[in-house]
C-alpha cells in the first residue's frame, strides 16, 4: 500500500500547467502582437518539406548558421494588479524570463508540431513575477526542428525560417481594465552567446559574449537592434495541451577513465536522453569540447557510430570564477562523454572541470505504474525497457533520442499498451492523433512519421503497419481513458486512410511496406526476413477495418459500419486463401509473426484457433524458445501467448541471456533497450520499439487488464500468472478510475493475492488454473472479515475495495 500511495503522490506532483489558457478573460489572445525576429530568411532559401542529406543539391540553402537571438522589452505597471498572464510562442523553442527570473522549468518548449498547419503556444500565470513600476521580459529563441542546417550531424535539412517570437502579456487590473504588452517593433534583439544550436548536431556557447542582466529592467539595451517584423498569420497558433519536457533526473559520473589513446571519458552508467551540466573554472577563452556517445569501442573511445556524428557540446569560458552551463535547445542519447580542454595559447593557469553531470530529459508525464518481482532478471528487463521508454517520450514518441528523434508511428500503437501502464499518455497520444491528422496526405495516406517533416522513400513513408496508427491509437485512447471526443476528431482521418488502403489492394491483399522490421533472421536486420510483408500488411488492414467498424457503430455511422464489416470479410477470405492451410493450421512461413498476427487480429477461424496456437507454441519450442519476431510481430506474439494461457512460454523465451533478447542485451552491458535483439554496435542502443514484454509484466505476471468490452477500466480483470521460479509479484497501475493493484506471493503451496479495485468499477479475479480446486478464502482488507465470494464462470466477482484472496 505504501508503494501505491507514493505513486499517487508522484502523479499529483508531476501535473504541470496542462495547456490551461490563462488569458481566457482577454478579448483577444494575441491583441496586436506580431511575429518578430533578428533576421528574416529569404524566400529563396526556404526549404519545406525537409530533405534527406546528400539526396538533393541545395546549393547555398541550409548552409549558414542561424543567429540564436535574445529579445527583450521593458514595460510599466501603474495600477493595482489582479492577474498577469502571458501567451507566448518561440519557434523552434524558447526560454522565457520575467524581471530576470526564468518562467517555468520547461525544456524544448513549445513541443514540435507540423509547422505548415499548426504551431503550439503556451500560457503562464506570471502575476507573482510582476511588480509595480518598471518590468522587463527577456526571451531566447533556438532552432529546434524549425531550422536544421547542414553543419554537423543531421537526419534532415529544413528551413521554415529563422528563429522568431510572438508574445502577449495580459495585465488585468483590479478595476477591470486590461493592458496588453505585445511583441512588436518596440522590442529589442541581439545575438545570444549561443553561437551554434541544432536539435541534431549539438550546441556551442561563448560565455565571453554574455551580457549580464540582459533580461532585467536595469539593463541598457541602447546598442541592441530593432527586430524584424515577420508577416506570418496567427491562425496556426494552437494552445499546447501536452505535458512539457523537463529535466527529470541528475546523474553524476560513475567513473572518469582514460581511454587507451589517452582521451578523458566520463561514464555516467546509464544510456538516456540527456544534456550535460558543466561546472568549470579556468582561463578566459578556454574551450571545453564534449562529445557524447552511448557506446565506447575496445579502445574505450567514443565513435558515435550508432547515434549520429558529429555531435558536440562546446563551451568557451569567460574566465570569471566558477562558471556553470547547460545546453538549452538540443539533446542526445548517451552514456559516455569524451571531454577535451583546449587552452588559449597565452594561458598562464590551468582550466579545471569541477563537475560534469548528465541531465536526463523527458516528457513530464505522470508515472502511473510500478512493477517488481522475485526474479532479478525480469526486474532488470523492466528497467531496461523503462529507460528506453523514458528516453523516447518527447513531443512525440521518438524511436531513439539521438540520430532520429522522429515520430515513427508503428511503435506508438504497438508499444502503446506497454507505455500506458507506466505513464499517463492521454494528452501525448491525443497530440499524436493531431500530428497524424495534420500530416495526412490529400490521397488519404498517413505517412510513417508524424509530424512528417520529411517525406521518406518507399516503405519508409507508406507502410500499412505504420500508418495504421491513425486507426489504432484513437481506439486505444478511447479504451484506456474513455475519451470519445478523440474518436470524433480522428474519424475523418480514419475514413480517408481506410479508403486509401482499399485502393492499394490487389486481389484483396496488400503487398508492400517494411513488414516485420528488424526481425531476427539470417541476414543483418532491416526489412522483414521471416514473414511475408503481405501477411503483416493485410492482417493489420483487416484489424483496422474491425476497429473502424466499431468506431462507426459508436458514432452512429451505420452505412460505414456495414461497409467496413463487409470489406473485412472479403479481406479475411483472401488472406486465408493465400496464407493459411486449414488442414495443418500452418500460417504462411510458420514464423512467430505469421502465427501471432493471424491469431491476434482474429483473421483465423474460431474453430481453428487452438490448432494454430499449438502450432505456434510447438514452433517456438522446436526453435529452443528463441526470439525471432521483430518490431511488428513481437507485440502480437506477447499478447497471444499471454492472453491464451501460455505465459510459461514467454517465461522460457525471456528468462535467459544465452540467446538474442533482453537478457542477452543486459549481458552485453546495455542499460536501455537496443534497436536489435543482438545489441548491434552499429544500430541504436536506446530504442523502445522491441519493449513489448513490458505489457506482459503488468497484464501477465501482475494480471492487471480490463474486460474485452470494458471502457476506461470500468470492468477490471485480475488474473496473475505464476510461472517458472517467480514467487512473488508487486504490481500497480493508476487507471483513469483510480489505483488498481495486484500483489501475490506463493509460499507453502499457498497463493496469497492482495488486490485493490477503484471506486465505480468491478473486477473479476481469475485464480491460476493450478489453484482453482484449492480452498479459497476472500477477506475484506479493511474489515478483515471473510466474505462469501460471488463465483461467475469460475472467476471471483468483487466490487470496488481492497481484498485478500487465499488459495491453499
Amino acid at each position: 500500500m505504501k508503494q501505491i500511495i507514493l505513486l499517487v503522490i508522484a502523479a499529483i506532483l508531476f501535473i504541470p500547467c496542462r495547456g490551461i489558457n490563462l488569458a481566457k478573460d482577454s478579448a483577444n489572445t494575441w491583441a496586436d502582437a506580431r511575429w518578430i525576429a533578428y533576421q528574416k530568411l529569404e524566400d529563396s532559401l526556404i526549404v519545406i518539406p525537409a530533405i534527406y542529406p546528400s539526396t538533393v543539391n541545395l546549393g547555398n540553402k541550409c548552409k549558414s548558421r542561424s543567429i540564436v537571438p535574445m529579445f527583450r522589452k521593458k514595460f510599466d505597471v501603474n495600477n493595482n494588479i489582479e492577474k498577469v498572464s502571458i501567451n507566448i510562442c518561440g519557434l523552434g523553442h524558447y526560454e522565457l524570463y520575467i524581471n530576470g527570473n526564468k518562467v517555468g522549468n520547461r525544456f524544448l518548449s513549445p513541443g514540435w508540431s507540423y509547422y505548415q498547419k499548426r504551431c503550439l503556444y503556451n500560457s503562464f500565470d506570471i502575476t507573482k513575477l510582476i511588480k509595480n513600476g518598471n518590468n522587463a521580459i527577456g526571451v531566447i529563441v533556438g532552432n529546434g526542428f524549425y531550422n536544421i542546417n547542414s553543419e554537423r550531424y543531421r537526419k534532415l535539412e529544413v528551413a521554415y525560417g529563422y528563429p522568431k517570437l510572438i508574445f502577449n502579456i495580459i495585465i488585468k487590473y483590479t478595476d477591470g481594465s486590461i493592458k496588453n504588452i505585445v511583441s512588436d517593433n518596440n522590442c529589442k534583439v541581439t545575438p545570444s552567446p549561443i553561437t551554434f544550436s541544432s536539435i541534431y548536431g549539438g550546441e556551442d556557447y561563448d560565455a565571453t559574449m554574455e551580457q549580464m542582466g540582459w533580461n532585467t529592467t536595469e539593463f541598457d539595451d541602447s546598442k541592441w537592434n530593432m527586430p524584424v517584423i515577420i508577416n506570418d498569420n496567427l491562425e496556426k497558433l494552437m494552445l499546447e495541451e501536452d505535458y512539457p519536457l523537463n529535466i527529470m533526473k541528475e546523474i553524476k559520473a560513475k567513473q572518469v577513465i582514460k581511454s587507451k589513446t589517452g582521451r578523458t571519458i566520463y561514464d555516467f552508467g546509464q544510456n538516456a536522453s540527456a544534456i550535460i551540466s558543466l561546472k568549470v573554472k579556468g582561463n578566459k577563452g578556454a574551450q571545453i569540447r564534449i562529445r557524447p556517445d552511448e557506446l565506447v569501442n575496445d579502445q574505450f573511445n567514443i565513435t558515435q557510430a550508432s547515434s549520429g556524428k558529429p555531435y558536440e557540446f562546446n563551451y568557451i569560458l569567460k574566465g570569471e570564477g566558477e562558471e556553470e552551463w547547460q545546453p538549452r535547445f538540443t539533446y542526445y542519447g548517451f552514456r559516455y562523454a569524451d571531454v577535451e580542454i583546449i587552452e588559449p595559447k597565452d594561458a598562464d593557469n590551468k582550466t579545471d572541470i569541477i563537475e560534469l553531470k548528465m541531465l536526463h530529459t523527458s516528457n513530464s508525464l505522470p508515472v502511473v505504474g510500478s512493477f517488481s518481482c522475485s526474479n532479478p532478471l525480469f526486474n532488470q528487463i523492466f528497467d531496461l525497457i523503462n529507460w528506453s521508454i523514458k528516453s523516447n517520450l518527447a513531443s512525440v514518441t521518438t524511436d531513439c533520442p539521438h540520430r532520429e528523434k522522429l515520430g515513427w508511428l508503428e511503435q506508438t500503437h504497438l508499444m502503446g499498451p506497454s507505455i500506458h501502464y507506466n505513464f499517463d499518455i492521454h494528452t501525448l497520444y491525443n497530440k499524436i492523433v493531431t500530428d497524424m491528422i495534420d500530416s495526412q496526405l490529400d490521397n488519404g495516406l498517413i505517412p510513417d512519421i508524424a509530424p512528417e517533416y520529411i517525406p521518406f522513400d518507399e516503405g519508409f513513408r507508406y507502410s500499412p503497419e505504420w500508418g495504421s496508427a491513425g486507426v489504432i491509437i484513437p481506439w486505444q485512447i478511447y479504451k484506456w481513458y474513455g475519451d470519445k471526443e478523440v474518436l470524433a476528431k480522428a474519424y475523418p482521418m480514419i475514413k480517408r486512410y481506410i479508403e486509401y488502403l482499399k485502393n492499394k489492394l490487389q486481389n484483396k491483399i496488400l503487398d508492400y511496406g517494411l513488414g516485420d522490421w528488424y526481425d531476427l533472421g539470417p541476414n543483418h536486420p532491416g526489412y522483414a526476413q521471416l514473414t511475408p510483408r503481405a501477411l503483416t500488411a493485410t492482417s493489420i488492414y483487416y484489424y483496422d477495418l474491425q476497429i473502424a467498424a466499431q468506431i462507426a457503430n459508436i458514432m452512429g455511422y451505420n452505412d460505414d459500419f456495414g461497409k467496413y464489416n463487409k470489406l473485412s470479410g472479403k479481406i479475411k477470405d483472401a488472406f486465408l486463401k493465400k496464407f493459411y492451410n486449414s488442414k495443418t493450421g500452418i500460417c504462411s512461413t510458420g514464423s512467430q509473426t505469421s502465427y501471432a498476427m493471424s491469431l491476434y487480429t482474429g483473421i483465423i477461424p474460431k474453430e481453428d484457433k487452438e490448432l494454430v496456437l499449438n502450432n505456434l507454441v510447438k514452433s517456438i519450442a522446436d526453435n529452443d524458445y528463441a526470439l525471432t519476431a521483430g518490431d511488428i510481430g513481437y507485440h502480437y506474439l506477447v499478447c497471444v501467448l499471454s492472453d491464451n494461457g501460455k505465459s510459461d512460454v514467454l517465461y522460457k523465451m525471456n528468462n535467459r541471456s544465452d540467446r538474442p533478447g533482453y537478457g542477452y542485451q543486459l549481458k552485453k552491458g546495455a542499460t536501455s533497450l537496443t534497436e536489435s535483439w543482438t545489441a548491434l554496435t552499429d544500430a541504436s542502443n536506446n530504442h523502445m520499439m522491441l519493449g513489448h514484454l513490458m505489457e506482459w509484466l503488468y497484464a501477465g505476471l501482475g494480471g492487471i487488464y480490463q474486460e474485452e468490452f470494458s471502457i476506461a477500466y470500468s470492468d477490471i480483470i485480475i488474473a496473475p500468472k505464476p510461472v517458472g521460479d517467480i514467487k512473488w509479484v508487486k504490481c500497480s497501475y493508476i487507471s483513469i478510475k483510480g489505483v488498481i493493484s495486484s500483489e501475490w506471493e506463493l509460499k507453502d503451496k499457498t497463493l496469497t493475492l492482495n488486490i485493490e479495485i477503484p471506486k465505480n468499477t468491478s473486477a473479476k479475479i481469475i485464480i491460476p488454473e493450478e489453484y482453482k480446486n484449492a480452498t479459497i478464502k476472500v477477506i475484506d482488507s479493511i474489515t478483515q472479515k471473510q466474505i462469501d465470494p460471488k463465483i461467475l464462470n469460475g472467476a471471483i466477482k468483487v466490487n470496488s475495495g481492497s481484498y485478500t484472496i487465499i488459495a491453499k
